[in-house]
């Protein structure tokens, strides 16, 4: 099942409805690449508040988003993780050290904004407007 992003201003959200197959995330993957690049965005929010279970590809697959749309621009921010999922996160030796969580969507949203140009003055991009 697709999982639906949508375009936030500079900011794209992608709302994952439910557990991901392999290949959802797979696609994930390249789709939020296609799309960072097709509106230059710079932040991204994977919210992943529906999901109950995580398996370590899922876990990785995430990292492995933050790692790539950073490379190309974008801060990503991953919100709504379930105690549940934290805990068994935490217990398989999976965590996102590496990389930004928030507990909702609202403060994904603060902490791009927060983030986003910072990092645009720190790379020279931004105009000072």
């Amino acid at each position: 099942m697709p999982v639906p992003i949508l375009k936030q201003g500079t900011y794209l959200i992608a709302s994952v409805q439910s557990a991901l197959t392999d290949a959802d995330t797979e696609r994930l993957q390249d789709d939020l690449m296609k799309q960072v690049s097709r509106y230059r965005a710079h932040g991204i929010i994977v919210d992943v508040t529906a999901i109950d279970v995580m398996d370590s590809f899922a876990a990785r697959s995430l990292r492995t988003i933050a790692h790539m749309t950073q490379l190309r621009g974008a801060e990503t921010v991953i919100v709504g993780l379930q105690p549940e999922v934290a805990f068994a996160m935490v217990q398989l030796g999976l965590t996102f050290e590496d990389m930004h969580t928030a507990l909702d969507l609202e403060e994904g949203l603060a902490w791009l904004n927060r983030m986003t140009p910072a990092r645009r003055q720190r790379d020279g991009r931004d105009s000072g407007r």
